[in-house]
């Protein structure tokens, strides 16, 4: 991720005013670092890109080369089955990433189906889990996985997605073989390319291309792209001195061309001896020195409210950063941490993150004030993380966290708020929030939500963790649910709503709380279901009824027993299907609720029509019809009414069969149902072609053609 470093920064000299955060001289002005500081110090129209790639000229042959070499599978006479896969291997900071970039970007247009990335390392080096992994590339591919898959299936969906496509696959930082080998398609058109720390052990055919430093030349390009070709045609034996204190490390010259870029008056041998006076740690390995010493250089020149903003990015939802973000973390104003995300990426110390993430990258994605997104790279995070614990206290850390719950949960809001209709209540009330936390449009709400899905699940995930921010985290669970079903539907968000669902038991069963663990176990169980994963929504049902009982709460005690009820229906298990029905029945018939009681006569006369159980059907039935006609439910009578005379026509008796379907005609007709009764009309048809009488069939079968015509679904 920070291997970017090799294409260059971000802010030639020529255009780059001295960073707000990094100026010498320049005092803190508190907290909110309102005022001159929110300005930024370079206006982006003046501010053009450094683009380019340095050196890897012999790197990138190889790599060129393993592409075209025959596989194992050639040489032994066989098609190769699965993609070929070229490693890119080195220490972080080494310019691996930026490597693979430049040779996805020279092999894009022979591979139409495109490039697909993800990170398979996440913020404070944990692995990233395949399933989301592969969730998140599935959902790049527009192929929909069904919610609480598991790994195995989830990983068969990408290799199915990606057969026969022609597509470029780029695993970013992988941690091994392990996170690599259940991604891999079995689509030998398409190529995947690793960026590592070490070699792939158990991939067999993988040859990896092992990064060292940079040539002095790439070394003295990256410098003179911050520093200006003059200070380094001054002196080049001195930028040669620092490229090689700087070990040829991409990531480490970035940061220190940046702060020579950012001190107009310095010379090439004032950032050789300012590398030289940085103090290091006894036991820091030889290797990770240069990165270390340009770090430090970068951070202790920054003034002290930048840098513990700094340090607090590592708290980061999925250590993606923007304004709101850091704004939350640090306690400053919107608008002063937008200058300093902005100035730490023109120091080197972040990286504009592409919209969509990692899966999908393009412009850079704003929020709803425009403020676009940054990741903290990979090999300045472990540095980073490790100033927290030296300068953070554990409540400070623990308030940073809050606040940006706190915001995130308003965000939530104000996202919700935009996919309902603009004289609602809830727009209304998001009309007096700050013009940060407003979205222009429900289109801008819901671009916003899905560029920071990822972080969102992560920043639940976290607060569950935590363990101390219950109140909050269930508030914000609650609000990225409503979110994502006003703006997604339930099938779309059904794979998160599971995650979700998955971390609200987690934090009822740790609190206690036997209300939230019902809903909770009833969610996930609902979700079970619909993937077909019966067993263990049976289980998931019995754990929330046993739950709602514990508390007494009737309204998840019926859910529960009408789940159960539903679920044995689908395995075809009448007998039990009409037990839980009753159940669920008795508790509807004891509180008064007579259209649920209705709606279960209807059920366990279906499972007991499906039995072959015509007399207990027929019984059910009637009781439903009763049921509707005590509540004035005219077309709820008509439809059950209609139904005993199905179960007639079943049990043999087409002439009471064909009594009962005229009254219920005569129901439906009552209640204004037109498609109702052209139904009736029609089946109607059918009993009398059955007992001879083709005319009057005809006759009644025209009726209900015609209404069906009248009544258009």
């Amino acid at each position: 991720m920070t291997d970017q470093a090799v294409g260059g920064g971000h802010l030639p000299p020529e255009t780059m005013a001295v960073p707000a955060t990094a100026a010498p001289g320049r005092r803190a002005s508190g907290s909110r670092q309102d005022g001159a500081a929110a300005r930024r110090a370079v206006p982006a129209a003046t501010a053009p890109s450094v683009t380019g790639f340095a050196g890897r000229r012999r790197e990138l042959k190889a790599l060129y080369a393993d592409i075209a070499r025959a596989g194992l599978d050639t040489l032994s006479g066989r098609k190769g089955a699965r993609s070929r896969v070229l490693l890119i291997a080195g220490r972080p900071g080494s310019g691996r990433t930026a490597l693979a970039e430049e040779l996805l970007r020279r092999l894009a247009d022979d591979y139409p189906d495109g490039v697909l990335r993800a990170t398979l390392t996440g913020p404070g080096g944990a692995p990233a889990g395949i399933d989301r992994t592969a969730r998140d590339l599935l959902a790049v591919l527009g192929v929909d996985a069904p919610p609480g898959a598991a790994e195995d299936e989830l990983t068969e969906c990408l290799r199915e997605a990606l057969a026969g496509r022609r597509a470029l696959l780029f695993l970013d930082d992988a941690p091994g073989a392990e996170q690599v080998e259940p991604l891999l398609p079995d689509a030998p058109d398409c190529l995947v390319v690793v960026v590592s720390q070490g070699p792939l052990t158990g991939i067999p055919d993988v040859r990896p291309c092992a990064l060292g430093g940079l040539d002095s030349a790439a070394c003295v390009e990256i410098l003179a792209r911050y520093a200006g070709p003059t200070r380094i045609t001054v002196d080049p034996r001195t930028a040669d001195s620092v490229a090689e204190e700087c070990g040829g490390q991409p990531a480490a010259l970035v940061l220190a061309g940046a702060w020579l870029a950012a001190r107009p008056m310095s010379s090439v041998a004032d950032l050789r001896q300012a590398l030289h006076a940085v103090p290091l740690p006894p036991d820091l390995p030889t290797g990770a020195r240069p990165l270390f010493r340009a770090f430090r250089l970068a951070y202790e020149a920054l003034p002290p409210p930048s840098a513990r903003i700094l340090r607090l990015l590592t708290l980061a939802p999925a250590g993606i950063v923007d304004a709101h973000t850091a704004s939350a973390l640090a306690g400053c104003s919107v608008a002063a941490a937008d200058t300093t995300l902005g100035d730490f990426a023109a120091l080197g110390l972040l990286r504009p993150l592409a919209e969509g993430g990692d899966a999908a990258p393009a412009a850079a994605a704003p929020d709803a004030a425009g403020h676009p997104q940054y990741r903290l790279p990979g090999c300045l995070d472990p540095l980073v993380r490790v100033l927290l614990g030296e300068h953070e206290r554990p409540a400070d850390v623990q308030l940073a966290r809050a606040r940006m719950l706190e915001r995130t949960v308003r965000l939530l809001q104000s996202c919700r708020a935009m996919a309902e209709p603009a004289d609602s209540p809830a727009r209304q009330k998001v009309a007096g929030l700050p013009r940060s936390l407003r979205f222009t449009s429900k289109d801008a709400a819901g671009q916003w939500l899905r560029s920071r899905r990822g972080a969102l699940l992560d920043a639940a995930r976290i607060a569950v963790a935590d363990g101390e921010l219950d109140t909050l985290d269930r508030r914000l669970m609650a609000a990225l649910t409503r979110t994502l079903l006003a703006h997604q539907g339930a099938e779309a968000a059904a794979p998160d709503l599971y995650a979700l669902h998955g971390l609200v038991l987690e934090v009822a069963e740790r609190r206690e709380l036997p209300r939230e663990k019902a809903a909770a176990l009833l969610n996930l169980a609902d979700l079970d279901g619909q993937a077909g994963r019966t067993a263990q929504a049976l289980t998931r049902y019995r754990g929330a009824l046993e739950a709602a009982r514990s508390v007494k709460d009737p309204v998840a005690t019926g859910r529960a027993l009408e789940s159960l009820g539903g679920t044995y229906t689908e395995l075809g298990d009448w007998q039990r299907a009409a037990d839980w029905y009753g159940r669920a029945l008795e508790l509807r018939l004891a509180r008064d609720e007579g259209a649920d009681a209705a709606r279960l006569y209807g059920r366990i006369g279906g499972a007991h029509t499906y039995a072959g159980r015509w007399g207990d059907a027929l019984k059910e039935w009637r009781a439903a019809a009763r049921t509707y006609r005590r509540l004035g439910d005219v077309a709820g009578q008509a439809r059950a009414t209609g139904e005993v005379a199905r179960v007639q026509e079943y049990a043999g008796r087409p002439e009471e069969a064909l009594r009962t379907c005229r009254e219920a005609v005569e129901t439906a007709r009552k209640a204004g149902d037109g498609r109702l009764e052209a139904a009736l009309q029609l089946r109607i048809a059918d009993t009398l072609e059955r007992l001879g009488d083709p005319a009057a069939a005809r006759l009644h079968r025209a009726v209900g053609e015609r209404l069906l015509e009248d009544h258009p679904e």
